[in-house]
């Protein structure tokens, strides 16, 4: 069978809460960006976090899980290659991927270690801000990857946040350098602004001499282009990489498929929690282009997507809210 999308990404099993903004302060938190800390800081900081507010929802995550579950749901053919542990969380985070319908590397033959956990605290101003533990993923490694998974796919889709690790940087460019040899598109996402602020060689490295598609929103396009408005942003990108989605928050987005510039309209809801919106948006916007739609179509049934999953609780949505999106495609 073939793959319409082979991801690769961190795989990290999430854990969400709902905190105040003061909470950040009492544990000296960066709000609104992704943190790396070690296995005792989470350990202390989960803790702290059951203690004060509950857990409310455990899923299997990382931002290309997201992503290629999304487009699972939409119904696009998919595989992900990613690293978990022996463990109770490696468990439930395969079971989890297999349940969406998403074919994996992993199987039961997993590697002894500490599957890789993020912490999501969700403010009242439904910004996501994520502590992570990455564990065993960061050991992903060129020995998981499925090359003839690769050759069967129209598009291989690289996650950004794969550049904080040596290892992981250099599976990453060994998938895009795979997708070259079979001819595939390469598809990825900046995934994180401090992913370009402060790992850009990385970043850089993975996009080699450009890629297909690149997902990124307005403060990494600026960040990643050296730009300071979003117009000289776009502009500079043309030249980088064949299509790009900039994505603007609640103002919608911009699509541009090499030759057009698409301006998508945005969506007017109340937000509840930000995690996951990227993910979404790009995993419509894939299923749709591996289908037949072009950007403008793309760009509406992703921008409706992700104004849906923002507007409730967790990054992803339901499989049965997939269906009924799809009427935004036509």
């Amino acid at each position: 069978m073939g793959y319409h999308i082979f991801g690769i990404g961190n795989a990290l099993v999430d854990k969400e809460f709902e905190v105040d903004d003061a909470f950040f302060e009492q544990a000296g938190i960066e709000k609104g960006l992704m943190t790396l800390i070690d296995e005792d800081k989470q350990h202390e900081l989960l803790a702290l976090l059951s203690e004060q507010y509950g857990l409310k929802k455990r899923a299997c995550g990382g931002s290309a899980a997201n992503t290629i579950i999304g487009a699972s749901y939409f119904g696009a053919n998919t595989y992900y290659t990613c690293n978990v542990a022996n463990d109770e969380a490696g468990d439930f985070y395969v079971n989890d991927l297999k349940a969406a319908g998403v074919d994996t590397n992993l199987g039961d033959d997993r590697e002894e270690g500490v599957t890789g956990k993020c912490l999501v605290m969700v403010t009242p101003d439904a910004e996501r801000t994520m502590n992570t533990f990455l564990g065993i993923t960061s050991d992903l490694h060129s020995r998981h990857i499925n090359e003839d998974a690769i050759a069967q796919s129209e598009y291989v889709y690289i996650e950004g946040y794969l550049v904080t690790g040596d290892t992981s940087r250099a599976a990453a460019v060994e998938v895009r350098e795979l997708a070259r040899k079979h001819n595939v598109k390469v598809a990825m996402t900046c995934s994180d602004p401090a992913m370009v602020q402060y790992f850009r060689d990385g970043i850089l490295e993975v996009l080699g001499d450009g890629v297909d598609l690149l997902f990124c929103n307005e403060q990494e396009a600026m960040l990643l282009t050296e730009t300071d408005t979003l117009e000289a942003a776009t502009e500079a990108l043309k030249s980088k990489v064949n299509s790009f989605a900039i994505t603007c928050g609640a103002d919608g987005a911009l699509a541009w498929d090499g030759s057009q510039l698409h301006t998508i309209t945005g969506h007017v809801v109340t937000a509840k929690d930000t995690n996951g919106a990227g993910d979404m948006f790009a995993g419509a916007f894939m299923y749709a282009i591996t289908h037949g739609h072009d950007f403008a179509a793309a760009g509406r049934l992703a921008s409706a997507a992700s104004a849906q999953v923002v507007s409730q609780f967790g990054p992803r949505l339901d499989a049965e809210q997939h269906a009924p999106l799809k009427d935004h495609l036509g």
